[in-house]
């Protein structure tokens, strides 16, 4: 607050200053959010994140607990098992022991090279169907990796190099995909669904579910292998399906929307991200002044005038919808 005309010049020369006033446009939709966020939120501690302790229409405790869990589930849906436990997978599979060790360092340079994939697809596709097809690809290595290699255990010696080495393809597989999809998200989704005031405790956030995901798995997998032998990759297989369910009922979309958007789409008391999107559909109707969308090309500047019709901050602004009600067959604001 106080260096308002630095951040419009910072930002018109970053965006370019034009006729379109799309940098002023930008600024206006950065100052209306934070003014109303310092307007709903009045605890920004870890502690009054986690539980969201005064946190309005902000929900910024909501925001919280989706960065932790997708992290913890990051960690169960496989990739600690496949890395960790690489050799004894490969064990399980059929392979000798002086190959295991080799062939887990091969599989770690494919889930290297595969974290490319994602530089081309994550924001054409977005957030979600990253994961959805993360999760679907996974889940289908998970189960046919166990499978062959129970297959192996049982398959006539001269053909358990062949069914070991598709076991271990899928293996393979199931690391590719995780390093085009479910690696990068996690780490990514706190980015952007913060306000701007806790966006980097947001992203501690984020590190705690991953610590908390990371530890619990490590803690747990010695078991889970001495008992279920390659019966834990069905485990595995199991969350990845889970997951498809957990993401589409309850994380937003985030791409292509700015952290004041994402502000509206949280607004919502529900958690469920149906009712989340259609609330935020309702507000941007209701608050056009909230996000005046520059990226979408909605001028600022008036053309006849050349003046900056949006250089007000909004009265009264609010992240509450106001209820329709239908007259005659057309909708109007109660």
């Amino acid at each position: 607050m106080g260096r308002e005309e630095e951040g419009r010049y910072i930002l018109g020369r970053l965006r370019g200053e034009g006729p379109d006033g799309l940098a002023e446009a930008e600024f206006q939709d950065v100052r209306n959010i934070v003014e109303l966020e310092r307007k709903t939120s009045k605890q920004n501690s870890y502690l009054a994140m986690f539980f969201g302790w005064k946190s309005g229409k902000l929900h910024t405790g909501r925001r919280v607990q989706l960065v932790v869990w997708l992290q913890i589930l990051q960690e169960w849906i496989g990739i600690a098992g496949i890395t960790i436990y690489g050799p004894e997978i490969f064990s399980i599979a059929g392979l000798a022991p002086k190959d295991q060790l080799w062939i887990s360092g091969l599989n770690n340079i494919t889930y290297m090279l595969s974290t490319l994939i994602c530089v081309f697809t994550l924001d054409r596709i977005g957030r979600r169907w990253t994961l959805y097809w993360g999760s679907v690809g996974q889940g289908i290595s998970m189960f046919v990796a166990g499978g062959l290699s129970r297959a192996t255990e049982n398959a006539a010696e001269g053909n358990k190099d062949g069914v070991g080495g598709a076991a271990v393809f899928f293996v393979f597989l199931f690391t590719a995909i995780f390093g085009a999809t479910w690696l990068t998200v996690p780490w990514l989704y706190p980015a952007e669904i913060f306000p701007l005031e806790v966006r980097a405790r947001g992203n501690a956030w984020g590190v705690v579910g991953w610590s908390i995901g990371n530890g619990w798995t490590v803690l747990l997998l010695p078991t889970m292998f001495a008992a279920l032998n390659e019966k834990a990759l069905y485990v595995f297989g199991a969350v990845n399906a889970a997951t498809i369910v957990i993401v589409w009922a309850l994380y937003p979309e985030t791409n292509q929307r700015t952290l004041e958007e994402m502000n509206l789409v949280f607004a919502s008391d529900s958690i469920w991200n149906w009712e989340a999107e259609r609330n935020f559909k309702i507000l941007k109707e209701q608050n056009p002044e909230l996000v005046q969308a520059a990226r979408r090309g909605h001028s600022v500047v008036d053309p006849e005038t050349g003046v900056r019709s949006g250089s007000l901050v909004p009265r009264n602004m609010s992240l509450d919808t106001k209820p329709y009600e239908k007259e005659e067959g057309t909708a109007k604001l109660g």
